[in-house]
């Protein structure tokens, strides 16, 4: 018999572990999210979901705009609300957003039960949807890059052990997504895995994150609030950019990384946990230390394994594959993905790439919506007119020039007004069909599904809203 796994998306840490071990008891596997955007991350890396169980109340991204992002990847998966403020308006929205059914707090453990079972009658037991997970790991970091195959064959191993991991690698090469794959292969696969940016807020923000604080700490602390250590006990938390963490705060990090115990701010009592730290930077963390702004014994620390990604530019031989697969990936479910041209094959591979995957991919999605590879390569062969490789920079990021003339404008009006053309037919078929969308599509031309992309895609509904409003 094959086992469905629920993906439970919870910031609060004692319903988490009651869900988690509920389902387990009911024969489920079961994955655990803190938040919303671990949700959509879980999801969007292809890992296994029969269905999700989403709290609407939670921290970063809530149910309501997790559960549009569900739908927004075209995922049927079954999606169950919980929340503890039950009223009919939260219920009627959660239905017209999508949601499968909608149970309020706290549930017991017959309704939680009777629930997902309804909602799973008649689903065949893995989602066809939810498969190619290793076809993603395998294009976005094994191919056939020597550097990448050796990564690939430490990986199980590595992911076994307890110990700290350090991932170094430019900006837009996959760090996160090594790092949560490192979690899936490790026996904390059921988990959970939390993240930290330590680049993207103030030292003393990322300190109460870190480890709580207790109700008076500061103004403002109205109540005690759990750190992501907390939250990642017996789990795995991601410490993302740590070069660019405060030097004051690595002291304290390095005690909880020897101790596995710290104080929330404005405490006394101490908080024991048990954590395994991956960490990833893009800096040169040797020349942060000569610089005094990396303490020297946290280094040593973190780097028990460390593991390095390749640029994009060093795997000029995994770029046409990397490029099909993205291809694949962005294209609607209905229609067929294009065979590239020689012309734009050469562009790409000669192309320095300063960002790397993620700039890959961005190019991808716009031809996605352009259709018109020409464009493409006239605005790669421009980009690089302005893009020298990296190589003298101490902090890893590329040099750049700065170009004579503002590059992709042409293109970027090209691209606008298509859009507006585009956006304009559709909404022309919809007043004509009187909103009904299967008219629509075939007054378009185009497939029912396809339609139903497009006006998620470009807001069809809020636009005419808008136009309804000003008329």
């Amino acid at each position: 018999m094959i086992r469905r796994t629920i993906l439970v998306g919870e910031d609060d840490a004692e319903v988490r572990e009651y869900l988690g071990m509920t389902l387990r008891c009911r024969g489920y596997d079961v994955q655990l999210a803190v938040d919303g955007e671990e949700v959509v991350s879980h999801l969007q890396a292809g890992r296994p979901a029969s269905l999700v169980l989403l709290d609407i109340m939670m921290p970063n991204k809530d149910g309501w705009e997790t559960l549009r992002d569900i739908r927004n990847m075209r995922l049927d998966t079954p999606v169950i609300m919980l929340s503890g403020m039950f009223s009919p308006p939260n219920v009627v929205q959660a239905m017209k957003n999508g949601a499968t059914d909608f149970l309020a707090k706290p549930v017991s453990h017959d309704d939680l039960g009777r629930a997902i079972e309804q909602a799973l009658a008649g689903r065949p037991a893995d989602h066809p949807l939810l498969e190619p997970s290793t076809d993603w790991e395998t294009a976005m970091f094994f191919g056939r890059n020597p550097a990448m195959n050796h990564l690939k064959a430490s990986l199980p191993k590595v992911a076994s052990s307890d110990v700290p991991v350090l991932i170094q690698g430019e900006t837009g090469t996959g760090k996160e997504v090594l790092a949560r794959l490192l979690h899936e292969l490790s026996p904390r696969s059921n988990r959970p895995f939390v993240k930290l940016n330590c680049a993207a807020m103030p030292s003393e923000l990322i300190e109460s994150e870190l480890f709580g604080y207790e109700r008076g700490a500061f103004t403002g602390a109205f109540h005690k609030k759990a750190g992501l250590f907390e939250l990642a006990d017996q789990g795995t938390i991601f410490l993302d950019e740590i070069g660019d963490m405060d030097v004051r705060l690595q002291a304290k990090l390095l005690q909880v990384l020897q101790d596995q115990e710290f104080r929330r701010l404005g405490g006394t009592e101490i908080v024991r946990v048990q954590v395994r730290v991956i960490a990833a930077t893009h800096r040169d963390l040797s020349q942060a230390i000569r610089d005094r702004t990396f303490r020297e014994d946290l280094y040593y620390r973190l780097n028990v394994f460390t593991l390095n990604l390749p640029s994009l530019r060093e795997r000029k031989e995994d770029i046409a594959g990397l490029t099909e697969f993205l291809i694949r990936r962005h294209s609607p479910e209905d229609s067929q993905p294009p065979t590239l041209t020689p012309q734009l094959q050469a562009a790409l591979t000669a192309f320095p790439w300063p960002g790397n995957i993620r700039q890959l991919e961005n190019i991808v999605r716009k031809l996605m919506v352009l259709r018109e590879q020409n464009l493409i390569v006239n605005e790669l062969k421009a980009l690089e007119k302005g893009v020298e490789a990296p190589g003298s920079d101490s902090s890893g990021k590329p040099v750049r020039k700065r170009p004579e003339i503002e590059s992709g404008s042409l293109l970027k009006q090209a691209s606008l007004a298509k859009e507006e053309a585009e956006v304009a037919a559709i909404l022309d078929a919809l007043q004509k069909s009187r909103w009904n969308r299967k008219q629509a599509a075939a007054m378009l031309n185009i497939e029912y599904k396809a339609l139903l992309y497009k006006m998620k895609k470009m807001s069809i509904e809020e636009r005419a809203r808008k136009i309804s409003l000003s008329a």
